[in-house]
């Protein structure tokens, strides 16, 4: 048995078919995946993300740490509720994780990935050295992600006025704090919504008024269908500790500036940039039946071989698609071996859909 989120006994009333993800029993669909996934791109959905890790990070100086810790630089956030995303790189540069960083009025609240909790601590705790920072897990809180083009209008009419005010005025990559909630505009599907972090005990009770207002469950497979569509990395396939982000799609999360910033990392990271970096991310597209997934063999004519991070069929598009980490001289042709047999795939950025709408 593994590890339970507050809604599980709900996750168990609304027919779920559970499976376990990084220690959590967790929904992976609630009867169909592909009408889940639908759901989220033409109205919106509700994700239980509460086997997150959410940790707040206060001290004189928990922005000098967070700048040494994190290889984008959180003095950019100028403002409480302001986010940012970032990796936190080992010494050769590769990715221990990624993450979303909030500022907020005590501190910054970072939010990391379940699977990676353990290691999380732990890298983060062997950093500290002498900065006088405090990180305070934060166990006793669940977390909703509501994700849609009606997410945000459908929210506001279940919650109190304050509530509601406030998610009308959040801006892409904030959030803020009401009361004992605290409520973001961020994602992981490509449509806008929001994540609201929430005593535990609280979230039973608003999962069943979102579900009762029509806001459909949703299920991990299609969270992985939606993010792949996005273009978005999951932990674990697309990036790990032997990946740096300048092979992962994520060089614009990295700030250069000022030079005087010493990340851990960084000195890997330059020297890939002088020796020149070899891989790159891809999207790609079968435009033949079949199904891509990961670790497929692609080949590139005259340039190489690389390899598929992530792939799926995908019901917005009715293609398979994928990630390719590939040389980066790969331009827009290669072909992919599926069970013995070469495939010709299109070579596209990294980003299928976005807002509902097709972008290759």
């Amino acid at each position: 048995m593994g590890q339970r989120t507050p809604l599980y006994d709900l996750h168990l009333a609304l027919g779920a078919k559970m499976v376990d993800f990084g220690g959590w029993d967790m929904p992976l669909h609630y009867g169909s995946q592909v009408e889940e996934h639908h759901q989220v791109r033409r109205d919106c959905g509700v994700f239980d993300v509460s086997h997150m890790t959410v940790i707040d990070v206060s001290g004189p100086q928990a922005k000098e740490w967070l700048q040494h810790l994190l290889a984008n630089d959180v003095d950019r956030l100028h403002g409480c509720g302001r986010a940012l995303y970032s990796a936190m790189l080992n010494e050769r540069g590769g990715v221990v994780d990624d993450m979303l960083v909030y500022r907020t009025d005590a501190g910054y609240r970072l939010v990391v990935n379940a699977a990676t909790r353990d290691q999380d601590m732990a890298w983060m705790q062997a950093q500290l050295g002498t900065f006088n920072a405090q990180l305070q897990e934060r166990p006793e809180l669940a977390m909703l992600a509501i994700q849609g083009p009606q997410a945000r209008q459908k929210i506001a009419e279940l919650v109190t006025q304050s509530r509601a005010t406030l998610i009308h005025q959040l801006k892409p990559f904030e959030g803020q704090a009401d009361g004992d909630w605290f409520i973001a505009r961020t994602g992981y599907t490509g449509e806008d919504g929001l994540e609201i972090v929430l005593p535990a005990d609280q979230a039973p009770g608003f999962f069943n008024d979102l579900v009762g207002a029509g806001i459909s469950p949703i299920g991990l497979g299609a969270r992985d269908t939606l993010r792949l569509e996005a273009g978005m990395n999951l932990y674990g396939q697309d990036i790990h500790q032997d990946v740096s982000p300048l092979a992962a799609n994520m060089a614009w999360s990295i700030a250069w500036a000022p030079a005087e910033r010493v990340f851990i990392g960084r000195a890997a990271l330059e020297a890939e940039l002088a020796a020149g970096v070899q891989f790159k991310l891809v999207g790609l597209v079968l435009e033949e039946r079949g199904v891509l997934r990961a670790h497929q063999v692609v080949r590139i004519a005259n340039v190489g071989e690389g390899e598929i991070t992530s792939g799926s069929f995908s019901p917005t598009l009715s293609k398979s698609i994928a990630l390719a980490r590939v040389p980066t001289a790969t331009a827009d042709r290669a072909e992919v071996e599926i069970r013995g047999k070469w495939y010709p795939v299109r070579v596209v950025k990294p980003t299928f859909v976005r807002h509902g709408k097709t972008l290759i």
